[in-house]
């Protein structure tokens, strides 16, 4: 008996210990996913879809703010015809804001969004870490490779025998588990839809049975980058990349994804065949029969080739039946709905995929390295300067990564110029301050006069912070805006940048 009241204090300390160790955790997670300040990659939550507007210098539809959200005046009109800022006027604005201790070593460009002059640039020339403003880069690579419209098709074909059917990977990983819904970007296409059309097609050519193949070759690639942390898919920080992916096993901070989400489609897709009374019997992983690679993932009547890894060879589409022949097919929302949600959720795993689709399709290699410097090739072939400029991934998750601010604002300035619809609608979905995504919870307080006006871009990896979006300033005038700031902790150099686009935001700087 007299032995029992220290165990049990021991027994209430290890309790109290491991409550403290499930605390620090739950706050990675929390900051992992941006509900929680702190050091580690942010990830938004999700807004609203996104809006659309493309013409010649447009300006992003942004909603008027609610009381509580600004206590300021209801907007001017946003018609863009106001006089544009001064050098001087920005540069006398900024003056307070740049004395933060916070911005001690720090990038910082405005610029003018409607005619791309240049109103304020301290140090923008040096390359730093992007964290996720790398995404900007990426959503302007993609957009050159793929059509405004275009979708990504999933397709099971029969193989070089009738019991053979074979799933192509297509390089949508928002496929639904079941039934399509036709207002998602994520699950748009549904898995169910596919094996209905399958097994009507398999029964009516009198086959209950059959073996089933994934065929791997679009863009097939390592699922994880060497430059990333080993805990980074395990903690949901980033899903695995493949071309094929459920929406409901999308990672979020605290709930990561499938190691495998190819063999997870697979399985569901073998399910949904058995419920429909087609026995399946899973082959092998390897190399599918017929021809691989076909038919290709883009939809239509244009489709009349068929990849294989890094090259393309003639071949005709898959004929209406016999070895080869389409069973059925489903079609992904269009790409620059699935990259702007990619922008608005800061979802790593899905810049990467449509990055790397992107680069395969133009010939480069899949590599992650591969892809990065894939997508620097793209940005300076559009006529913008890259020097300096490196990329070890597409999503910002790697520290090698270095992007000028300057060139940030670049592509800012480049996706409002009515030229490039897939870029455009991929800035019209960054979260919006004071209301949406990682913005939700910035531009609050003191620094209210952005809050509802401005669009933005966030990252963070210990010591390496950046903002870099569009404002509305209170004479209707669309501005550019790029801040990466270095050796500051996470709080203040948030503080700092928010200050610093409320700033623009509401000094006229005439």
């Amino acid at each position: 008996m007299a032995q029992r009241g220290p165990q049990r204090r021991r027994g209430y300390g290890a309790a109290v210990a491991w409550s403290l160790v499930a605390v620090v955790l739950g706050y990675a997670v929390l900051d992992v996913a941006d509900a929680a300040p702190g050091v580690l990659t942010m990830r938004p939550l999700p807004p609203p879809p996104p809006t659309e507007t493309v013409a010649t210098r447009t300006l992003p539809l942004v909603p008027q703010p609610s009381l509580p959200t600004s206590a300021g005046p209801l907007l001017p009109s946003l018609a863009g015809d106001a006089e544009a800022p001064s050098i001087e006027g920005v540069t006398k604005a900024l003056a307070a804001v740049r004395s933060l201790a916070a911005l001690r070593d720090s990038a910082l460009v405005v610029r003018d969004g409607q005619t791309g002059q240049v109103l304020f640039d301290q140090r923008g020339s040096e390359p730093r870490i992007p964290a996720s403003t790398t995404k900007l880069l990426s959503a302007t690579a993609i957009g050159q490779v793929f059509a405004p419209d275009e979708t990504l098709r999933t397709v099971v074909r029969e193989g070089d025998r009738p019991d053979q059917v074979v799933l192509v990977a297509g390089g949508d990983s928002l496929l639904n588990p079941g039934k399509g819904d036709p207002e998602a970007v994520a699950g748009r296409a549904g898995l169910r839809d596919l094996a209905e059309q399958v097994a009507e097609r398999l029964k009516a050519q009198g086959t209950r049975r059959v073996t089933l193949y994934v065929d791997e070759t679009y863009a097939d690639g390592p699922t994880t980058a060497p430059t990333w942390a080993p805990t980074f898919r395990g903690s949901g920080i980033t899903g695995a990349v493949a071309m094929l992916g459920l929406s409901t096993q999308r990672a979020r901070g605290g709930a990561p994804g499938p190691a495998d989400p190819v063999a997870a489609v697979r399985d569901a897709f073998a399910r949904q065949l058995g419920s429909l009374g087609v026995t399946v019997v899973l082959a092998p992983r390897g190399r599918a029969p017929g021809v691989p690679g076909s038919p290709l993932p883009t939809p239509g009547p244009s489709v009349t080739t068929a990849p294989t890894p890094q090259t393309s060879t003639a071949t005709p589409t898959a004929p209406a039946g016999g070895p080869g022949a389409v069973l059925g097919s489903v079609e992904s929302a269009p790409v620059r709905e699935q990259l702007a949600l990619a922008l608005t959720d800061s979802d790593n795993a899905l810049t990467e995929i449509l990055s790397r689709q992107a680069a395969y399709r133009s010939g480069a290699g899949t590599a992650f390295a591969q892809v990065g410097a894939w997508v620097v090739s793209q940005v300076g072939a559009l006529g913008l300067d890259t020097r300096g400029v490196s990329l070890s991934d597409a999503s910002g998750l790697s520290r090698e990564n270095r992007i000028r601010a300057d060139l940030l604002s670049d592509v800012l300035v480049l996706g409002y110029d009515g030229q490039h619809p897939v870029l455009r609608q991929a800035l019209d979905g960054l979260p919006i301050g004071g209301l949406t995504g990682t913005m939700a919870d910035r531009l609050a307080g003191a620094d209210h006069d952005a809050a509802g006006r401005a669009r933005a871009k966030t990252g963070t990896l210990t010591g390496a912070n950046a903002l870099a979006g569009s404002v509305v300033d209170d004479s209707g005038r669309l501005l550019v805006f790029v801040g990466m700031v270095a050796g500051a902790g996470t709080n203040e150099a948030r503080a700092a940048l928010d200050r610093f686009v409320a700033a623009i935001a509401s000094c006229g700087c005439r």
